[in-house]
């Protein structure tokens, strides 16, 4: 990846498109925190946050889900520092036990499917008795690996998106909406 200054982030914001304001955003995850009570309220299912780009996703939704659940993280990448995926690392490995638990593993966007194919299964082979998907986003793009996402957002374009979660060279996660590089930056 290559690597930018604050400012030439602060540039990139100013100069994106923007897909989905804050407040379309927020009205999606209401959806979705309503559509995940209806299917996981009664089951206590274990909630796990894809790290990095899901804390934001997961941040917004727990608060909305008035139900009992317990919560872990992973941190499990192909992309590290590039823009292009690679292998599955693995920085950070369940912590807590799936075996016989519903899961809910909570990421930003799918893109390719193989990060979260490659999370899903490691859920499976721990014995997880279910595990369901929540992403915020879907890029509309042929897909390297078939994926079932339960509870979606927001569909994009085939575009370089961040904001609530997702990065752009490693900044601007915080963007107040969901935004797109500018054509032609």
């Amino acid at each position: 990846m290559n690597p930018i200054t604050a400012q030439q982030a602060w540039r990139i914001l100013q100069q994106a498109d923007c897909l989905y304001s804050a407040k379309e955003v927020e009205t999606v995850l209401d959806r979705m925190a309503s559509e995940i009570t209806q299917k996981l309220a009664d089951v206590d299912p274990l909630l796990v946050c894809i790290m990095t780009g899901g804390v934001v996703p997961f941040g917004k939704l727990l608060p909305k889900l008035q139900f009992p659940f317990q919560i872990d993280y992973v941190h499990a990448t192909r992309y590290g520092r590039s823009l292009h995926g690679g292998q599955l690392k693995w920085h950070v490995a369940p912590m807590q036990n799936p075996e016989g638990r519903v899961v809910l593993l909570i990421d930003d966007i799918l893109d390719e499917g193989a990060t979260l194919a490659g999370i899903e299964a490691r859920y499976r082979s721990d014995k997880a008795r279910e595990v369901y998907k929540a992403v915020l986003v879907i890029k509309n793009r042929k897909r390297t690996h078939d994926v079932k996402v339960e509870f979606a957002g927001l569909e994009v374009p085939n575009r370089y998106v961040f904001g609530y979660g997702m990065d752009y060279k490693g900044y601007l996660r915080n963007a107040p909406g969901i935004y797109a590089e500018a054509e032609g930056a």
